[in-house]
């Protein structure tokens, strides 16, 4: 019997079968829009209670393995997307086990220099299944299929995106005025942040997240980083007309903490503007906050009623006091409002 050597021959595979998802009948169709571990809280939440669940990814972040594999390869981010599966990963051996492969770094040795340094392993896992499938959402799918993922991810746009904001600052020559900061990176920590925009700002958004939306009984907004993660879902042209026209009910979350880089000086209220402002036309039926992140409860009511939302007060944080939110309790208060349509 002849025995092959060297490496197998690679056929790509249609993105058509591509394992999906199973929904129950009853289960709320549910897309939750956001980034990094402000959207991991809320999928973890929300996985709970439907198994109809597609997680939209902000394709802006430009900074650590992320980055790094932009710019080499010229593909999505895929740091967000890593985050967001490993959210949804099956609760059982093996999607614990894989969700751990997915979420492993290789971690710099000072007394060597390394390509891998730095880098998760999620992914140049998906970054390969791209290169693969020719296809960002059909490789996602596979990814999700290897973690038994509740639900599935999608880019937000079909290209990389670059967010650029100003910030004030002063002048070597004294004077005071406002300064471009570009790449999400650097504008996430570069403190008060004004006139945020998307580069391209009419970049295709993804043709999957647009139906998803489109079908969907509730979109969730929120939490994350409000400039990076948040509002850029409704900077997108094609995505912001999407959330608009949707037949949805749509919940924004708030953040549990309010004392950011990016956010400096805001209060509640303060990020409820934000929304108005970069997008007046958007909507919201309920805002969901904890009391604890809510200085002044009727300015904050005032700000919620200008984008037509409802307060709903819900003890989502952890118990021990700190800024993460509990995925029990989140869930709880999702499962209630839900209740409530």
């Amino acid at each position: 019997m002849a025995i092959r050597t060297g490496p197998l021959p690679i056929v790509p595979v249609a993105p058509s079968s591509a394992p999906t998802p199973q929904h129950k009948e009853n289960d709320p169709a549910v897309v939750a829009l956001g980034g990094g571990h402000g959207l991991s809280a809320s999928l973890s939440a929300l996985r709970l209670l439907t198994s109809d669940l597609t997680a939209v990814v902000t394709v802006a972040d430009d900074g650590g393995s992320s980055g790094r594999l932009r710019q080499e390869l010229g593909v999505l981010p895929p740091g967000d997307l890593r985050m967001a599966l490993s959210a949804l990963c099956d609760d059982t051996d093996w999607g614990r086990t894989w969700r751990d492969v997915m979420q492993h770094r290789f971690q710099p040795d000072v007394s060597r220099a390394g390509t891998l340094n730095g880098h998760a392993m999620g992914n140049l896992l998906i970054v390969t299944l791209w290169e693969l499938l020719g296809d960002p959402v059909a490789g996602l799918q596979w990814a999700g299929a290897l973690l038994g993922a509740r639900g599935r991810v999608l880019p937000m746009a079909s290209v990389p995106l670059t967010i650029e904001g100003e910030v004030p600052t002063t002048f070597p020559s004294g004077e005071t005025g406002l300064d471009t900061v570009t790449g999400q990176a650097s504008l996430a920590v570069a403190g008060s942040v004004e006139n945020v925009r998307l580069i391209p700002d009419d970049a295709p958004a993804c043709v999957d997240a647009l139906n998803a939306i489109e079908l969907s009984d509730w979109v969730i907004l929120g939490p994350g980083s409000w400039y990076t993660s948040v509002l850029p879902h409704l900077l997108l042209p094609e995505l912001r007309e999407a959330l608009c026209r949707t037949p949805a009910r749509r919940c924004l979350t708030m953040n549990l903490s309010v004392h950011t880089k990016e956010t400096s000086g805001m209060s509640a209220a303060d990020h409820l503007k934000v929304i108005s402002r970069y997008a007046p036309e958007f909507g919201v039926d309920v805002v969901l906050a904890d009391p604890r992140a809510i200085e002044d409860y009727a300015e904050f009511e005032r700000a919620a009623a200008m984008i037509g939302a409802e307060v709903v007060l819900g003890k989502v944080g952890a118990s021990d006091g700190r800024p993460v939110h509990d995925p029990l309790r989140l869930a709880a208060a999702y499962h209630d409002i839900f209740g409530d349509s």
